[in-house]
Order: C-alpha cells, then sequence, then structure tokens
C-alpha cells in the first residue's frame, strides 16, 4: 500500500514546535504534501529540511511569514517542478509538481477569497490555471494526484452553516460551481466524499475563535483528487481530526499498489 498525506500546517515552524516530527516519524507517509508553510528553507533548522528518511522540496512566497507549500517523500521523484510556470500564482509559493513513475502527485495550497471577496477573482484565476495544468498533464498520458487547502467547501455537508456562509468567500456559489466542473467536467474523484457520501461533520479546518474545533463547527477545506484511471487503486481516503498543531487536520489516501 501506497499511504499519502495533506496538512496544511498553517505554519512549519510553528507546527514543529507542537510536534510536526514526532507525528511524521510516527505516521511515516510515503509521500505528504504541506500548505502553508509560511517560511523560505533559509528559516529552517535541518530537523526539518532533512528530516530521516525523506527527501523534502520547498515553494516559498516571496513575501515572508506567508503561504508557501513542501513535499516530504520517502522516495526521490524523477522530477520536480515548484510553481505552475506562472509567475503571478508562483510568486506566492502555491504549488509543487512531482513526477513519480505511475503518477504525478502535486499539492497545492489554494489562495483565500478574504472576508471582503477581494480576492476571490485571483482565486479563480488560480484555480483555472491549476486544471489547465492537470489536464495538460494527462494529455501526456500522466495520471494526476493533487491534494491540498482547496480553500472551498464543495456542498451543504462539506460545511457546519451552510446556509449562514452562503455569501462568503469558501462557500460562494460560482467557488462550489468550479468544483462542480472539476468532478463532473474533468473528471477528477473527490476520494473521500466518493467513499462516505453521506458523512455528515467531516470536517478539516475549524476557526481559532471560540471552541469551534471542540463543538465541530468547521468546514472540509482539505482534499486528496485523483484522476479517473486511478480510482480503481483507491484503497481508503480518511480525515485526521485528532491530529493537532494546526487550525487544519491532516487528510490521506492509502492507494493499492501499481499492476505489475
Amino acid at each position: 500500500m501506497l499511504t499519502l498525506y495533506s496538512w496544511n500546517v498553517n505554519g512549519i515552524r510553528a507546527v514543529q514546535k507542537k510536534g510536526f516530527l514526532d507525528w511524521l516519524q510516527h505516521t511515516q507517509p510515503d509521500i505528504l504534501g504541506l500548505q502553508e508553510t509560511k517560511a523560505m528553507p533559509a528559516q529552517l533548522d535541518a530537523a526539518l529540511l532533512q528530516p530521516a528518511g525523506y527527501h523534502t522540496f520547498w515553494a516559498s512566497a516571496e513575501r515572508k511569514g506567508y503561504s508557501g507549500v513542501a513535499l516530504y517523500s520517502r522516495t526521490a521523484p524523477r522530477a520536480v517542478h515548484l510553481g505552475l510556470g506562472l509567475p503571478e500564482y508562483d510568486v506566492e509559493g502555491r504549488t509543487i509538481i512531482a513526477e513519480y513513475d505511475d503518477f504525478v502527485f502535486i499539492t497545492a495550497y489554494f489562495p483565500n477569497g478574504g472576508r471582503d471577496l477581494e480576492r476571490v477573482p485571483y482565486k479563480m484565476a488560480y484555480s483555472a490555471a491549476f486544471v489547465a495544468k492537470c489536464d495538460a498533464l494527462r494529455a501526456q498520458g500522466k495520471s494526476i494526484i493533487f491534494c491540498g487547502d482547496v480553500n472551498t467547501a464543495h456542498r451543504a455537508i462539506d460545511l457546519a452553516r451552510p446556509a449562514a456562509n452562503r455569501n462568503h468567500t469558501g462557500f460562494l456559489p460560482h467557488e462550489c460551481a468550479w468544483m462542480d466542473q472539476l468532478i463532473d467536467e474533468h473528471g477528477y474523484q473527490d476520494t473521500y466524499r466518493r467513499l462516505h457520501p453521506e458523512q455528515r461533520g467531516a470536517y478539516t479546518w475549524w476557526s481559532a475563535i471560540g471552541s469551534a474545533r471542540a463543538s465541530n463547527v468547521g468546514w472540509r477545506l482539505d482534499y486528496f483528487f485523483v484522476s479517473p484511471e486511478l480510482w480503481p487503486r483507491v484503497a481508503a481516503a480518511d480525515i485526521h481530526a485528532g491530529v493537532a498543531g494546526s487550525d487544519h487536520c491532516p487528510v490521506s489516501l492509502t492507494l493499492h499498489p501499481a499492476a505489475p
């Protein structure tokens, strides 16, 4: 089995102080995608950059303490690309694309639309560019696994208070429509929801205000998607709400080995 994890850590240096490396060594994912690392490699110590058994790769924002993604991999990828190749998004450190023998793995941190919705157009433009990149890779005959903080709850079942948030970013009608298109038109499979179609209360992010996490007033913002030909290999997709350290929790995908 191949175990893949994704986690928005809300600051890699902060989560390091809360036991991240212990969690990594205990869980030992084959591949781990991180989002919102909020650091440049030069700011990190060897324990994070070179943990035992892992190769690491980092895409950082030019703005300090902001955004950023990382990849931890037990096997060295065949190739790694930092960013989409589009400067308007890559300056924010939102994407790492890693090529393996039987799939391309992408960790991504989609923009937050902002309380005033000012960043929603940027978010939607990144989302369109991201899918175009995935589709271009598929056109080359490559299978796609992408994970990360998509910053959108797809349907009402994916957040605790849908009616109250219909006009807030993360649940705007056109944000949800983009996810409809991702699945219905492009064919990507929301692995957790396909395996758990009726599961309520399955959230991956909780506001730090009040007792949202303790009360499970949350949103499902973190996903694993696979291109359709990989679906037969999906063995499990899980949300690890009991893992603390960030306002998000890890999500995981377990795959059967590729056919020989």
